[in-house]
């Protein structure tokens, strides 16, 4: 399990295999993937063949973290960067339990995430994508420092917004 980065309440490192029941139980909540284009795992089984196959730290340096609060260990969800070749871009992510809404974790993380991505990574240039009726997201994205930049289509039925910042 490697640490990536710490934060004043909050641990980011790589997810492992072991955090399939986690994982599983985040994408349960329908209000947790309402606005992500996601569907649930069938099964814990579903989530952690899905870990075990992520590669994303093997060919790019980085990927989406595990979101741990230090004080008791506790898993909150994840928060990281994901870059895609397609488009040739990289994006901010996060994820959390609803129990941990509002209390300043995605903020700290994503922050943390893009101040690495910049200092460490030597990236340029950052994204964020939204469904354009996801304020809280939104808000996360301009508190961390990101403008909007555009607006494209999320999916069939949902408008979504590309926020941007560049080192």
């Amino acid at each position: 399990m490697k640490e990536i980065l710490k934060t004043e309440r909050l641990l980011l490192r790589e997810l492992t295999p072991d955090d399939a029941e986690n994982f599983y139980k985040l994408n349960l909540n329908p209000n947790v993937i309402k606005y992500t284009g996601n569907s649930a795992f069938k099964d814990i089984d579903e989530a952690k063949g899905f870990l075990e196959n992520y590669q994303d730290y093997k060919l790019n340096g980085f990927g989406r973290w595990a979101v741990i609060e230090k004080s008791n260990n506790e898993f909150l969800g994840w928060c990281g960067l994901k870059y895609d070749k397609n488009l040739d871009e990289t994006d901010i992510g996060f994820r959390f339990f609803e129990e941990h809404w509002n209390k300043g974790f995605a903020p700290e993380s994503a922050q943390a995430c893009i101040d690495y991505a910049f200092e460490n990574l030597n990236l340029k240039t950052i994204i964020g994508r939204a469904m354009s009726e996801n304020i809280a997201s939104i808000k996360v994205l301009e508190k961390i420092g990101l403008s909007f930049e555009k607006e494209f289509d999320f999916d069939e039925k949902n408008k979504g917004v590309i926020y941007k910042i560049q080192k």
